[in-house]
């Protein structure tokens, strides 16, 4: 039972995540890392996602991240720990977020009393989300909250994308879908990275992708042409109805006119960073 309207927490999930998936598009993680020796993009994007949960090993990190190819992973964890611990990392990813929120929204978007709503209500949605079973979450959760208003938007952010996060890769094993079976089924819905886009970061080989796109043909999820099949839809549909089920605490927390005001605040911020050149034009599609 919910008094939300229908997928109203989802529709907020997908306005304030890009403000916290805007860092990893964004050169200034790299910028603050470099002077520390991690600078190919890959150990970028594990460290600054990853320090939340100490210096761990590849094995730990292949778990909660889900759909990285552990060889990838393995190359640069715990490397990146000898290069620099993770509280170095996440004052390195601070600052990042400081200047890019600043050069994407502009000084005084970052320093408005919309933000500063936008942080409070992010913060009080997040109030409601719960630390069992989901790694990445509570470890985001055990950081202090910043002090400034737009980093503590992004913090609140984080802690929200993780926590759904957390809950979509239990559905996805609930599923039978394995790593790249989900990324592929993703794409082929319309809404995922374009396959290039999967085997640069990812560390995939086009060979794992059009395997797993077989594997899928073989559950009857996916046609000859790379389409998902009625059947596929209708999992795809199923997955993300299960991930709603067990992410929609932060925002029954929160509540509809809470939801309803945070969607709106963080819809002009994400709408802003997208146009500033947040994102690269073909991140998503099909290829």
């Amino acid at each position: 039972m919910t008094s939300l309207p229908e997928r109203a927490a989802r529709r907020c999930h997908h306005m304030v995540n890009p403000l916290h998936s805007a860092l990893y598009f964004s050169p200034e993680l790299g910028r603050e890392l470099a002077p520390y020796g991690i600078e190919d993009p890959s150990a970028v994007y594990l460290a600054g996602r990853a320090a939340p949960l100490g210096a761990v090993g590849p094995g730990t990190v292949t778990a909660t991240f889900y759909n990285f190819r552990h060889e990838l992973v393995a190359r640069h964890v715990p490397a990146v720990w000898e290069a620099a611990s993770p509280a170095t990392v996440l004052a390195a990813r601070l600052r990042a977020v400081d200047t890019m929120l600043r050069e994407l929204l502009g000084a005084e978007a970052v320093s408005s009393p919309q933000m500063a709503e936008a942080a409070e209500l992010a913060l009080r949605a997040a109030e409601g989300c719960t630390r069992s079973g989901r790694p990445l979450y509570a470890a985001n959760a055990d950081l202090p909250v910043p002090d400034a208003p737009h980093l503590a938007f992004w913090h609140a952010a984080t802690m929200l994308r993780e926590h759904r996060g957390d809950a979509h890769i239990a559905a996805l094993l609930q599923a039978g879908l394995d790593p790249l079976e989900a990324l592929a089924s993703h794409t082929a819905s319309g809404r995922g990275m374009a396959p290039k886009w999967v085997l640069a970061t990812r560390g995939y080989h086009p060979k794992d992708w059009s395997a797993a796109q077989d594997r899928l043909r073989e559950r009857g999820l996916m046609d000859a042409e790379g389409d998902l099949t009625e059947e596929g839809t209708a999992l795809r549909k199923e997955l993300e109805y299960r991930t709603d089920l067990m992410d929609s605490a932060p925002y029954e927390h929160l509540g509809a006119e809470g939801v309803a005001r945070l969607t709106e605040l963080a819809s002009e911020f994400s709408a802003s960073a997208a146009t500033a050149g947040a994102f690269p034009d073909d991140l998503f599609g099909r290829d």
